[in-house]
């Protein structure tokens, strides 16, 4: 089981899950992210992610993983496409929910995400964060 959480794939399986149950969400996260620079952020040098926020991105990632897993299989096992639309941007607005309700900001999570996608290294470190917390949450 925990080894689904050790792909760099699983981790942008995120950012696309949300993507893909509501552009409009997506949208709104990423003008968001535009609109507030994360702390400590230059231009397009990003300050160090800690390890703290490391590890709330992990318990943030794996509710929201949770919910796209929930979702995934109420929206496949529908066939009505506006039952499927409404499954789809309930699924977007639980996924937000989860980010929000852990200790990290939507901000921060689809920061630190984009940052794992384009960072081998700091990948490397949220899939230890994944693997150390998947344990914990289950």
């Amino acid at each position: 089981m925990i080894a689904r959480y050790t792909s760099v794939a699983s981790l942008t399986a995120a950012v696309f899950s949300l993507m893909i149950f509501s552009p409009a969400s997506a949208l709104e996260l990423a003008q968001a992210q535009e609109a507030q620079p994360t702390e400590g952020q230059t231009g397009t040098q990003a300050a160090p992610i800690s390890d703290e926020k490391l590890e709330a991105f992990a318990v943030a990632y794996l509710q929201v993983d949770k919910v796209r897993q929930e979702y995934s299989t109420k929206i496949g096992a529908t066939s009505d496409a506006a039952a499927k639309e409404k499954l789809q941007t309930e699924a977007s607005q639980q996924m937000v929910k989860a980010v929000e309700a852990s200790p990290i900001s939507v901000q921060e999570y689809t920061t630190i995400l984009t940052a794992a996608q384009n960072d081998p290294a700091l990948a490397k470190k949220v899939q230890e964060k994944l693997q150390n917390s998947a344990p914990a949450q289950q």
